[in-house]
């Protein structure tokens, strides 16, 4: 059966990348031209929509439709990444495999969404696969991993319903390892917390 949510956040992604690649193009057109403004507001606006793009890149991904049969390569995910959390207080590391399935690719961006929660001041989160594994990886000295969203995932059990719209990718993951074939483990300590598929 169709998920159709997923398919409606698919189609606002796809809707919305194309004006702002449409700015990005009119940015460089801009850069180009004499008398443009001065570098500073240019490169302010260009990374803002930079960081828009890798935003609705990874929305798309994390939260729209994936074809069975599609993959996402390393370099693809490597730049919605680091677009994503470029500028912010969090480090991104991600050594993935050269090519992953769309379907474990969304896993992986859902479970980085999840870590990233936890990193309320900042901190880093690793997307690496030794051994064949998948393993995404939280760490800060100031750790916050509410028990109400990391214990049904550790437990395998379902979320309440009562999650916010901040925090429905705890709830999308389950359904998501579970539709790719995935088996979630969980392991937390103090200072870092690890998601293996």
């Amino acid at each position: 059966m169709t998920d159709l949510t997923a398919l409606v956040g698919s189609r606002i992604c796809h809707d919305l990348i194309s004006p702002l690649g449409a700015i990005g193009n009119g940015m460089e057109l801009i850069e180009m031209s004499p008398g443009a403004p001065g570098k500073d507001e240019l490169a302010l606006i260009a990374d803002s929509v930079a960081r828009a793009n890798g935003r609705i890149r990874l929305f798309r991904l994390a939260f729209g439709a994936a074809a069975h049969d599609a993959e996402v390569g390393a370099e693809e995910l490597t730049a919605i990444l680091a677009d994503y959390y470029g500028g912010s207080r969090i480090e991104i590391v991600i050594h993935p495999p050269p090519r992953l399935p769309r379907s474990l690719a969304k896993v992986a961006l859902l479970a980085t969404l999840c870590a990233e929660l936890a990193l309320p001041r900042g901190g880093r989160i690793a997307i690496e696969a030794p051994g064949g594994t998948l393993r995404i990886t939280a760490e800060s000295n100031r750790l916050a991993a509410d028990p109400r969203l990391w214990d049904p995932l550790a437990d395998r059990r379902p979320h309440d319903p009562d999650l916010s719209a901040a925090e429905v990718q705890f709830a999308l993951l389950q359904i998501a390892a579970a539709e790719a074939g995935c088996t979630l483990s969980l392991s937390r300590q103090d200072t870092w917390l690890e998601i293996a598929l």
